[in-house]
């Protein structure tokens, strides 16, 4: 399977959605190699993170968000669920779980409720090695600022919006990562 010519399929045209979901996986792709590559002791399956890596953010085709040239009906913060949708369909689970727990550092079920958002209530945390690898590795790259790395802190204070408990496991991961 080649994430490329699923990106392509599911673009729809939309070349310029294509240029920046390409782009945007490709920086959170290489970050998330490059963590595998430093730490051997993790035993990565290296194929599968680069796949996954770059199927991250499939499911914002479905959403509306025109700076992005994203024009589907869902909110942009159902894109983790609506990519493990596209996932499972295409019959990879595994990487439909990356897509599902990659926002913020994850999502709880309690946040949702909390925070009402149009999402089923459930926990959506990044449990394996490489769901927490490409979650952590995607909080240094934006869809609207292609090819520039966000510093750590930046990286840190975009998570703000979903609440402190992002912030500790953020700060944990860099620990183990970096």
């Amino acid at each position: 399977m080649k994430p490329e010519e699923l990106i392509h399929r599911y673009c729809e045209g939309n070349q310029t959605l294509e240029n920046i979901l390409l782009k945007h996986s490709t920086d959170v792709a290489s970050r998330a190699l490059r963590i595998a590559e430093e730490h051997p002791e993790f035993k990565i399956d290296k194929k599968f993170l680069y796949e996954a890596a770059m199927l991250h953010d499939i499911g914002i085709v479905k959403v509306d968000a025109p700076t992005i040239s994203c024009f589907g009906t869902e909110p942009y913060i159902k894109h983790g669920l609506l990519g493990g949708e596209i996932l499972r369909k295409e019959g990879l689970p595994a990487h439909a779980r990356v897509a599902e727990r990659h926002t913020g550092t994850g999502l709880t079920r309690q946040e949702i409720l909390r925070q009402s958002l149009p999402l089923p209530p459930a926990d959506y945390i990044p449990e394996t090695l490489e769901e927490q690898i490409i979650c952590y590795a995607d909080k240094f790259y934006s869809k609207t600022r292609l090819g520039e790395e966000k510093s750590y802190e930046s990286a840190l204070a975009s998570l703000l919006k979903f609440g402190e408990a992002g912030l500790i496991v953020f700060r944990k991961w860099k620990l183990r990562f970096e």
